[in-house]
């Protein structure tokens, strides 16, 4: 098992170059592609790639967690950038192009729905909290309905980006997303907060 202990620094970059190259050859349909060549385009040896990823599938587990990492830390940015109903709105997007980052990945992923990884189960939860700081920011202010919950709000999404097999579908996903949000919007002054169950 790696080793919990802080990496020095050669080894932090070692690692994100690992990543960086993995994620890479997965979004560009690579989904096949040999941790050798992974290690390769990284520029470490083999061996390296193994002291910080004992299997390939650990190394694309962690691929999919570093990008929900980054997504679900944006509705803070967001936030403080923006209205909370904007804020919604572009969080909703990156949430479609969250499911095109998937499909890039797809074939990569089933390796690691084979096993016992928590990794999805918790990216959706995650991604849940997140809409609910959004919706709940909306709600408080008046703009979005306040009757909707972060699952909820997911579960529709899915249902978008599920279209994500035919050709494009990311176009048509946003479109179906805006209207999606403006159903958010509808009724918002009328639709009070109230105690949604999770």
């Amino acid at each position: 098992m790696p080793s919990s202990r802080p990496l020095r620094s050669d080894a932090r970059r070692n690692r994100e170059a690992v990543l960086t190259s993995a994620r890479d050859a997965f979004l560009a349909g690579e989904a096949n592609i040999r941790v050798e060549e992974i290690a390769r385009r990284a520029g470490v040896a083999v061996g390296t790639l193994y002291r910080h990823f004992e299997t390939r599938e650990a190394l694309v587990e962690e691929v999919y967690r570093h990008e929900v990492d980054e997504l679900c830390a944006a509705p803070a940015d967001l936030l403080d950038k923006y209205a909370p109903d904007e804020a919604l709105r572009r969080f909703l997007l990156l949430l479609v192009d969250h499911a095109a980052v998937g499909k890039g990945m797809g074939v990569a992923l089933e390796a690691i729905m084979a096993t016992d990884s928590p990794v999805f189960d918790d990216a959706r939860a995650r991604m849940a909290q997140a809409l609910d700081r959004l919706l709940a920011a909306g709600a408080a202010t008046g703009t979005v309905r306040g009757d909707v919950n972060g699952r909820t709000l997911l579960r529709a999404l899915g249902g978008i980006c599920g279209m994500r097999a035919t050709d494009g579908w990311q176009d048509e996903a946003v479109r179906i997303t805006g209207l999606l949000f403006d159903g958010l919007r509808f009724g918002a002054a009328d639709a009070a907060p109230t105690a949604v169950t999770h």
